[in-house]
């Protein structure tokens, strides 16, 4: 269980304790038995407050290992973990202020939690960091450490609301959680408050505003840029670029690992419609989340099934980061007794469900189906121009 720490000196010297006693780290690494067992052998020998922080903390180190090459190194606490960039989507980001900026003297990290975006950007020029949670902070610089970036980052303890940013280069992550840990998707419940980063966004000289993916974040930001950013298929930022960093009024979807941008204006697509044709996609999530199905169809020449559905089609096979793609085997209309037979003739054991917008239970659906059999298929649930359709089908590999 994890542990929500006060922004108390205390706390804060709990946190210094525990890295000048990196013996217990490794005894934590070490330790056998149940999670219970460890404890109680751990607190025979060191404070009980000291364990569970140094329990918390290897867990959230284990935890990071898919976003951090230092993971087993770093310093968090649960809700900086959450809610930091990763290094690679750090990193990304970094790449555009040094590859769309001639020079650049410093650039502010406002809201800096942990340090991951500063830890990348200090690469390309010096940063200044402001975060107003003491332990964070603390952690933040520790973390720099860790990357040897710290002669390259200067740490302050400060409320940004009020910052004065006409001319600079900052980049701004805000507090998207409330004091309970409460995620808010509206960006006028969050810190700084949205009237702030619209400000922020008109006076600096280029600047980035990294939201959630799923904040409401439309409409808000004129003269800006607005870029999703998934990550092995999983959306996981929105990143609205201001001044220098923008190409005002385009939007861009952008996915990572491969490093693949798609940039239009959403309402200068216009794409084709067709039947279930040879091969359907499930189109990345970040091109989704980007309003941009019509600029990808039109990019690759596959057609979309319906206007209400993101899944495309193509009568040739279409490979591209941006998709997920599916041979098909059968479209079927929407009855669970017609599908139930043609599984069953099919020899299927295993089946991953997919849909988007048609209302379905997909648990309810899985316990239904007769999965005695040994071949592995998808079930598409979409709608194709206005009418309910299963499309059966095997998922692509590369």
């Amino acid at each position: 269980m994890q542990t929500d720490y006060s922004t108390s000196q205390e706390t804060i010297k709990l946190w210094q304790q525990l890295k000048q006693t990196p013996v217990l780290l490794a005894d934590i690494d070490s330790a056998s038995g149940s999670a219970l067992q460890r404890q109680q052998k751990l607190r025979e020998i060191y404070p009980a407050e000291l364990v569970r922080l140094g329990l918390d903390l290897h867990d959230l180190r284990l935890r990071a290992g898919d976003k951090f090459s230092q993971a087993d190194r770093m310093w968090f606490t649960r809700q900086s973990l959450e809610q930091t960039s990763s290094e690679s989507l750090a990193e990304y980001k970094a790449r555009r202020f040094q590859t769309k900026l001639d020079s650049i003297e410093t650039i502010e990290d406002l809201c800096t939690g942990v340090g991951a975006d500063a830890i990348a950007l200090s690469k390309v020029a010096p940063v200044i960091t402001y975060e107003l949670d003491l332990i964070v902070l603390q952690l933040a610089q520790w973390n720099a450490e860790v990357y040897e970036r710290e002669s390259q980052i200067t740490f302050q303890q400060k409320d940004v609301n009020e910052l004065d940013v006409r001319g600079r280069v900052i980049h701004i992550d805000p507090d998207q959680r409330d004091a309970q840990g409460k995620r808010h998707r509206r960006l006028e419940s969050i810190q700084p408050p949205l009237e702030v980063l619209q400000r922020m966004s008109q006076e600096c000289y280029a600047g980035a505003i990294k939201l959630s993916p799923a904040s409401n974040f439309g409409g808000k930001f004129p003269d800006c840029e607005t870029e999703l950013i998934s990550w092995q298929g999983e959306c996981k930022q929105a990143v609205i670029w201001c001044g220098e960093l923008a190409e005002p009024g385009l939007w861009r979807a952008t996915v990572l690992p491969a490093g693949e941008s798609l940039v239009g204006d959403p309402l200068e697509a216009f794409p084709e419609f067709s039947e279930v044709s040879n091969f359907v996609y499930d189109p990345d999530p970040a091109v989704v989340r980007a309003g941009m199905i019509n600029q990808l169809s039109e990019q690759l020449g596959v057609a979309r099934l319906d206007d209400a559905e993101e899944y495309l089609t193509s009568v040739e096979r279409i490979d591209s980061p941006f998709l997920s793609g599916f041979q098909v085997i059968e479209t079927l209309t929407r009855n669970e007794t017609q599908l139930r037979k043609y599984l069953r003739k099919l020899d299927v054991g295993e089946v991953e469900i997919k849909c988007r917008h048609l209302r379905i239970d997909i648990e309810k659906v899985r316990k239904s189906l007769p999965l005695s059999g040994t071949k592995a298929i998808t079930l598409i649930f979409a709608r194709v121009g206005g009418k309910s359709k299963v499309i059966v089908c095997s998922r692509l590999t590369s």
